[in-house]
């Protein structure tokens, strides 16, 4: 119904922002993400989302048009609302949100705040072939990944470290770097191991 909103910053905060558009305060709840991008000048323009309930009516808005659409795309999921929606865009990267629903790392999913295994595997089972469709990924990009951090446990295992306390740091490092090679992930874990 409201597609964007443009107009005067007159309140910020990490989780809300009012935007006065000809004298009318629009309440606005934003992502930490989105609120990271806001441009420092006094005027600006969000891309909102609108959710009407029995008790409220809510508008979120997206400094970028690809975060609004993954945040559409999160609120398919059963057992995903508004709120966990945005603390998933809040705590991770949107790019971050397509690569771990594309390989299918539950753990990334679930690290989130409000997200339990069922919910994390629900919403990777939901969105994984939309998530390579729409943003024309294939497999194989997720596969190399998976071979790297498979080639990196296996380094570590024979250094003497425990599978599943790498795996955790592993995991983390690949996050954070999606392009590590093998050796730059062993080297990171083993910074933190």
């Amino acid at each position: 119904m409201i597609a964007h909103i443009q107009g005067k910053l007159v309140e910020k905060t990490p989780t809300e922002v009012v935007i006065d558009c000809n004298g009318v305060g629009y309440h606005v709840n934003i992502s930490l993400h989105t609120y990271s991008l806001l441009p420092k000048t006094d005027f600006v323009k969000l891309f909102t989302h609108l959710i009407i309930k029995e008790d409220s009516h809510s508008l979120y808005g997206f400094v970028e048009k690809s975060e609004k659409e993954i945040f559409k795309m999160l609120l398919t999921v059963s057992g995903i609302g508004a709120g966990i929606a945005r603390t998933m865009l809040s705590s991770l990267e949107p790019k971050q949100i397509i690569q771990a629903l594309a390989s299918g790392d539950v753990g990334t999913i679930q690290s989130i705040k409000g997200i339990g295994g069922k919910t994390a595997q629900r919403a990777i089972l939901d969105l994984k072939d939309k998530v390579l469709k729409i943003y024309d990924l294939d497999e194989v990009s997720m596969f190399q990944n998976n071979t790297n951090r498979d080639e990196a446990l296996s380094a570590l295992e024979v250094l003497g470290f425990v599978r599943k306390a790498s795996e955790k740091i592993v995991d983390k490092v690949i996050s954070q770097n999606p392009d590590a090679t093998v050796e730059t992930i062993i080297k990171q874990a083993l910074k933190n191991l």
